[in-house]
């Protein structure tokens, strides 16, 4: 019942923030001079962007993140909190999976800091931090089950 619970409020939080996002990301079709930094996937779909209407819906985000970070952040910790929830619930009596997951997602979030590092808007420097934060704390997450398997299962796989 608890999951159910936690599924939801973390389900309509992602639903909000990505519709808030797309919303104040929408923003870029009214800003012309920022479509060659902001509208990348466009770019990659289309060749160069001359037109609003050339814009995807996907650069809204990326135009968030970076000028109006609060709701990309929140559908990016809600998301990871649905997908490690959804982890601890599928691998809730395979602890050594559980920890190479939390292992393999905290090596993830710190390459995706790569990404953003050294940004020149203040919303991607935020995301840098994000990342590492949530990087590390998968990590010590992993760190903490892996001391609390048994030593024969340690020693075993």
């Amino acid at each position: 019942m608890t999951y159910i619970i936690q599924y939801g409020i973390a389900i309509f939080t992602f639903l909000f923030s990505t519709f808030s996002a797309w919303y104040e990301g929408s923003e870029l079709r009214d800003v012309q001079w920022e479509w060659n930094h902001s509208a990348i996937i466009s770019k990659w779909l289309n060749g160069a962007v001359t037109a609003p209407s050339d814009i995807s819906g996907l650069d809204h985000f990326i135009y968030a993140a970076k000028f109006k970070p609060v709701f990309p952040i929140l559908m990016a910790v809600s998301g990871l909190y649905i997908i490690i929830l959804a982890a601890t619930w599928l691998l809730r009596n395979q602890r050594n999976k559980l920890f190479m997951f939390l292992d393999i997602l905290g090596l993830l979030l710190m390459l995706a800091s790569l990404l953003t590092y050294q940004s020149p808007t203040k919303g991607l420097e935020l995301f840098t931090m994000l990342f590492i934060v949530m990087g590390l704390l998968s990590i010590t997450a992993s760190a903490v089950i892996k001391m609390k398997l048994p030593i024969k299962e340690n020693i075993l796989n």
